[in-house]
């Protein structure tokens, strides 16, 4: 997520609205879509006892809260472009860690799904909510570790007036040590690789365990299916990871238009990517989609939602 792009053209005010206006409208309606299924979630406790559900419904919670902030800051950086450190750094810290859960969670979810296909038997043993709930909370934790050392470095380096002065909010601006920038760096890529290993690894698993077993092909193949999906999702995260360079290699072909090429990469890796979560699981899922549908009409008919997979 890059918002701090210098201007090397004077934007106009109509340019600068509809950049704002744009951003704020994809962020309010990609959050009522997401808030709809949170709602449908806690409303049917259905949902709440089986962990690919509960783990589903941490990850939309997840890109809410890193809309949220990423509209935040967008908007932020042209009503006040220099922010107080300190609270920059609260922001920063925020997004650093719910960008980092994303692919942790994707991980989880691959993993519950290769433990319900490859290990039928001891699924209900080792996905239970106790343990799901737990490693929720590890993804939380784990996201949250390289932020935390940053923050510790710039505290120990840097004098206690360096919080007090104002810049423009983003990482490097911040974070802006030796150590920063190699421990942000290296952290992402080795995230994103532990990741991409999980997802293949599971893939592989689950087709390798559809051809040799002939029970519940559909399910192997549903599953096979969502871990797809998954990759999906971590390619986006993984290209957001070359935003930088991306904007480098644009703005050296096309200077003039320094503004527009990073407000349209912030749009393709920090706002419409929030889009898939709903539209791959809450429109896929069966099961979630007729509950979804009766929360649209505010009704529970019974009769008209059965229990499927």
């Amino acid at each position: 997520m890059n918002t701090s792009a210098l201007i090397n053209r004077q934007e106009f005010f109509e340019e600068t609205f509809f950049k704002n206006f744009i951003v704020v409208l994809f962020g309010i309606i990609i959050s009522c879509i997401n808030s709809l299924l949170v709602y449908t979630f806690f409303k049917n406790p259905v949902f709440t006892q089986e962990p690919r559900y509960i783990l589903y419904m941490q990850l939309i919670i997840n890109d809410i809260i890193t809309l949220s902030v990423c509209v935040i800051l967008f908007v932020l950086f042209y009503l006040m472009p220099n922010m107080n450190v300190a609270i920059c750094c609260i922001f920063i810290l925020i997004a650093s860690n719910v960008y980092k859960n994303t692919p942790l969670n994707l991980a989880g979810m691959a993993v519950e799904r290769f433990v319900a296909i490859c290990h039928p038997l001891h699924h209900a043993r080792i996905c239970t909510v106790q343990n799901t709930k737990i490693l929720i909370g590890i993804i939380w934790l784990v996201g949250a570790v390289p932020g935390v050392m940053d923050l510790l470095v710039v505290l120990a380096l840097h004098p206690l007036s360096f919080f007090t002065t104002s810049r423009t909010c983003y990482h490097q601006n911040v974070f802006d040590l030796e150590y920063n920038i190699i421990s942000h760096a290296v952290f992402n890529i080795g995230y994103m690789c532990l990741v991409w290993v999980l997802l293949f690894y599971t893939y592989f698993k689950v087709l390798f365990s559809a051809k040799a077993a002939a029970s519940e092909p559909a399910q192997a193949q549903k599953a096979r299916r969502t871990i797809l999906l998954h990759g999906v999702q971590l390619l986006l995260c993984t290209l957001s990871l070359f935003t930088t360079v991306l904007d480098e290699a644009l703005t050296s072909l096309f200077p003039y238009y320094q503004s527009v090429i990073y407000f349209c990469t912030f749009l393709l890796t920090s706002i419409l990517p929030r889009l898939l979560s709903p539209l791959i699981y809450g429109m896929r899922d069966q099961k979630f989609k007729k509950y979804m549908k009766s929360s649209l009409m505010c009704g529970y008919d019974k009769r008209a939602i059965k229990p499927s997979d």
